[in-house]
C-alpha cells in the first residue's frame, strides 16, 4: 500500500524513489512488525487473560509445566497480524509469490486457530483430531503446490538444487514437484508445532531462519547476484525479502512476551503458520534442502517423536509392553527429564540453530 503511494508521489518528488529498494522496505517491514507487536501485545494479553483463554497442559508432560496452566495462549495471532500488516504496507502487492506465501501462512494459521479454540473452549489438550488437521493442511499444501507447478514459467522454478554443489541440479516433473512442495510445507508446519513446547524455543529459531531466507530471497530475485553466486534466478522472488523481514520482526516482538517466564504462548495458530511460511518460502527460492539444514532443531524434534512412537508400538506388539528410547518426546522434554533447566534447553537449542543457519548461509558461496 505505502509502496504504491510512494511510487505515485515519486512522479513529483524523486526522493520517494528510494522506496523501490527492497532492502529499505525490508528494514521498514521489520520495524513496523516490531512496533505492532509492542503496541498490540500487552492489549492482546490482557484480553486473552480477561476471557480466560488459557493454556491446557498435558497430564503426561513434565510436572514442572503444570504451573504453566492458565497462561494465555493463541498469542500467535499477534505474530500473524504483525506479519500481514507489515507485508501489506511495504511489499509490492502485484507480486504473485507474495500472495502465495501470505495465503499459505494465514491458511495454516486458521487451522491452528480452530485447533486452539477447541482446546480453550472444550478444555481438551488434543484440540482438532489428527485426521481433521492433516486434511486441511493437505488441502492447502497440495493447493499451493499445484498452483506453483502450473504457473511456473522457467525451469529454475521446478528444479531441485543441491547446496554446496554447483552442478548438482535435478529437474523435477510436475508430479514430483507437487509432492515435494507438499511435504516441505506440511512437514515444516508440523515440525515447528512439535518444537513449540518451551518458552521461546520455537520462535527464536524461526526468526533466525526467516532472517537467513530474507537474504536468500533477495539474491534469488536479483539477476546479477544469483548469477555470481551460482544459485537459481527466480524473477519476483526478491519481494519475499520483505515478507521474511516482517516475519523476523514479528517473531522478535513476540519473543519479548514469550521469553521465560512466558506471558503468552503462540499456540497452534502461530506455530503451524510460521512453519508453513518457512516451508513455502524455501520452495519458492528453491532452497528446500537448506531449510532442512537450518531447521535442524525442528527436524530432530520431529524425528524424536516419530522414533519414540514407532519404537513404543513395535515393542508393545512384540513383547506386550511398550518401551521408549527417550525419557520423553519431543526431544526438549527428554533433556528436561535428564535435569536440564528449561532455559538451558532453550538457549542451547538457539545456539545450535545459529550454527546451522550459518552453515546454510555458507552454501551461498561454497559451491
Amino acid at each position: 500500500m505505502l509502496l504504491e503511494l510512494a511510487r505515485w508521489l515519486a512522479h513529483d518528488i524523486h526522493g520517494f524513489n528510494v522506496f523501490n529498494y527492497i532492502t529499505l522496505r525490508a528494514v521498514l517491514a521489520t520495524l513496523t512488525a516490531l512496533t505492532i507487536s509492542f503496541v498490540v501485545g500487552p492489549w492482546l494479553i490482557r484480553k486473552l487473560t480477561q476471557y480466560k483463554v488459557g493454556q491446557s497442559v498435558r497430564d503426561d508432560g513434565p510436572q514442572t509445566h503444570l504451573i504453566k496452566a492458565g497462561t494465555p495462549t493463541m498469542g500467535g495471532a499477534l505474530i500473524l497480524v504483525s506479519i500481514a500488516a507489515s507485508t501489506l504496507l511495504w511489499a509490492d502487492l502485484t507480486n504473485r509469490y507474495l500472495w502465495v506465501v501470505l495465503i499459505t501462512t494465514l491458511g495454516f494459521g486458521i487451522i491452528g486457530l480452530v485447533d486452539d479454540w477447541r482446546k480453550v473452549v472444550h478444555r481438551n489438550p488434543k484440540g482438532l483430531s489428527a485426521k481433521e488437521k492433516y486434511f486441511w493442511q493437505s488441502a492447502i499444501g497440495f493447493g499451493v503446490a499445484i498452483y506453483l507447478s502450473q504457473t511456473a514459467t522457467i525451469p529454475a522454478e521446478t528444479t531441485l538444487y543441491i547446496p554446496f554443489f554447483k552442478h548438482m541440479v535435478f529437474p523435477l516433473s510436475a508430479l514430483v514437484f507437487v509432492v515435494l512442495t507438499y511435504l516441505v510445507v506440511v512437514g515444516s508446519s508440523n515440525a515447528v508445532n512439535l518444537t513449540d513446547g518451551l518458552d521461546g524455543l520455537a520462535i527464536m529459531p524461526t526468526v533466525l531462519i526467516a532472517s537467513a531466507f530474507a537474504i536468500f530471497s533477495y539474491v534469488t530475485g536479483h539477476l546479477f547476484f544469483s548469477k555470481y553466486l551460482g544459485i537459481p534466478y527466480v524473477p519476483g522472488a526478491g519481494e519475499l525479502t520483505v515478507f521474511c523481514a516482517a516475519m523476523a520482526g514479528a517473531g522478535l516482538g513476540f519473543l519479548w512476551f514469550n521469553a521465560y517466564p512466558a506471558e503468552v504462548f503462540m499456540g497452534d495458530v502461530g506455530a503451524l503458520a510460521l512453519g508453513a511460511a518457512l516451508g513455502i518460502v524455501a520452495v519458492i527460492v528453491r532452497q528446500e534442502i537448506v531449510l532442512f539444514i537450518m531447521g535442524g532443531v525442528f527436524v530432530v524434534e520431529t524425528l524424536s517423536v516419530a522414533v519414540q512412537v514407532s519404537y513404543f508400538r513395535y515393542t508393545k506388539n512384540k513383547y506386550g509392553e511398550g518401551k521408549r528410547i527417550f525419557l520423553m518426546a519431543p526431544l526438549h522434554h527428554h533433556y528436561e527429564q535428564k535435569g536440564w533447566k528449561e532455559t538451558q534447553v532453550v538457549v542451547r537449542f538457539w545456539i545450535i540453530t545459529m550454527m546451522l543457519v550459518l552453515i546454510g548461509l555458507a552454501s551461498l558461496k561454497i559451491r
